[in-house]
């Protein structure tokens, strides 16, 4: 890892730690391919050498069934914005318990979407202190906005984040192919409706995975 990655990487952990909340919420928001996992999973690392449990999740446990995920077409940018994730869900299973006042019992995952059928976890008590780092897209939507403690927004160029799709599942790395075109309208409609790099508490640029800055604040 560089060091100006492994530098922001601490600077992120430190600030995140210094939340007051019981348990911080946090989500790395970014398109398909810009790397929030990887982002996440090393940040993750970062905090508990601080000393901070960490539950690690992603939107992608809780997708809606395939029939309503394709009900607007299997092609459609706007069915692929509207209905990919059923947020009712994460929010009971995730975001919810571990608000001010919750139970501190959740669940990473509640649904499956490539066998297509749901997931039956048992529920899980969060140590005290406990950060959630929750990757994933669209996660500055009305419907979570204000769920979040603290969100970071990964600022990655379309030809960058294709390109990445394409080297890990075998896709085409043209932006501009039929193939990818329910995937890059389908964030080009969330931006101009949510507006995540606005609302993001930290927005970074991701096009170089080893020299990530932060553009914002």
């Amino acid at each position: 890892m560089s060091g100006s990655r492994q530098a922001l990487l601490r600077t992120l952990a430190q600030e995140i730690g210094a939340l007051p909340q019981t348990f911080p919420r946090v989500a790395i928001d970014g398109v398909d391919g810009a790397g929030k996992s990887r982002f996440a999973d090393d940040l993750a690392v970062v905090i508990r050498a601080l000393q901070r449990p960490v539950i690690r999740a992603s939107v992608d446990g809780f997708h809606q069934p395939r029939a309503r995920r394709y009900a607007q077409g299997r092609h459609s940018p706007r069915g692929f914005f509207m209905d990919s994730y059923d947020y009712a869900q994460f929010k009971a299973c995730l975001l919810t318990p571990l608000a001010p006042g919750g139970s501190g019992y959740y669940r990473t995952a509640a649904f499956d979407h490539t066998l297509d059928l749901p997931r039956d976890l048992p529920p899980q008590q969060a140590l005290p202190g406990s950060i959630l780092l929750c990757d994933g897209i669209f996660l500055h939507r009305p419907e979570l906005y204000e769920d979040w403690t603290f969100s970071i927004f990964l600022a990655v160029d379309f030809e960058v984040s294709v390109a990445r799709c394409a080297a890990r599942d075998g896709t085409s790395p043209d932006p501009n192919a039929p193939s990818n075109h329910r995937y890059v309208a389908g964030q080009r409609l969330y931006f101009e409706t949510c507006a995540p790099a606005q609302k993001a508490s930290v927005v970074i640029d991701y096009n170089d995975l080893e020299n990530p800055r932060i553009i914002r604040p």
